[in-house]
């Protein structure tokens, strides 16, 4: 996905609800319907990148979710190898 209506390629994505007085009106990037800035929708920021930042439906964002397309920081947190723990690096030193 890119483009400058598309959502740009990210491991994770910070969402949060969102709504304003503004007279603007945003491009969904999940669909190609028209989402005034004054309905309630969320905010869609990838990892890092606050410039790239768009606008989506509620319900377009609820089906991407469900079909795995945006993993929050924790869910990608969760599927990365883990360091041995403390006592783990501990002990490995002692067998040595």
């Amino acid at each position: 996905m890119s483009g400058p209506r598309q959502l740009v390629e990210a491991r994770w994505y910070e969402l949060r609800p969102s709504h304003s007085g503004q007279p603007r009106t945003y491009t969904c990037p999940f669909c190609p319907r028209k989402l005034p800035a004054f309905n309630e929708h969320v905010l869609i920021r990838p990892e890092g990148s606050g410039e790239n930042r768009r606008h989506a439906h509620i319900a377009c964002v609820k089906k991407a979710r469900a079909a795995g397309r945006l993993p929050s920081r924790e869910e990608w947190l969760a599927t990365q190898p883990r360091r041995p723990g403390f006592f783990a690096r501990l002990f490995r030193r002692g067998a040595r």
